[in-house]
């Protein structure tokens, strides 16, 4: 569901402009009134001024789904023997604030795996593996880990 502005918009007659059908307005969804008590939007299919129905066609054009063909001149695919990145989407987020060391550290890291590693990555990937591995130690060797060891001060 898209947000709503609290109040609508007005032309400058005073008038309403017309309702953009958001998902489940359709012609079989049922029409409840807008704001004031008038019907939020005509009916598809249902008379309209031309410049409204012209208005609903670049809305329908700019919802429908684009084309996956690149244009001329402005391909984005991959060169030819380029590998992926390796990057994927992460559905969770935490915020983890550092010291200026320890960033320029973790920059310098990502340029030593880039310059000597061949390794292209992004700080947050370098993050998600140390953490990683990390825990992976703690869980195999208990209070062994480096964690632990670290986190009481040995």
């Amino acid at each position: 569901m898209g947000l709503q502005s609290s109040s609508p918009r007005r032309k400058a007659n005073g008038e309403t402009p017309p309702r953009v059908p958001g998902p489940g307005d359709g012609p079989d969804a049922e029409r409840s009134p807008g704001p004031e008590g008038r019907p939020a939007a005509p009916a598809a299919g249902a008379a309209q001024e031309p410049d409204e129905g012209r208005r609903a066609d670049a809305a329908r054009a700019a919802a429908a789904p684009r084309s996956v063909e690149p244009a001329q001149g402005k391909r984005r695919g991959r060169a030819a023997g380029r590998r992926p990145s390796g990057r994927e989407r992460h559905d969770e987020k935490i915020t983890v604030y550092v010291s200026a060391e320890e960033l320029m550290d973790l920059e310098h890291a990502r340029l030593v795996l880039r310059g000597e590693h061949g390794l292209a990555v992004d700080r947050g990937r370098i993050v998600r593996e140390a953490v990683a591995v990390v825990l992976a130690d703690l869980e195999s060797r208990g209070d062994a880990s480096i964690l632990v060891r670290r986190l009481r001060g040995r």
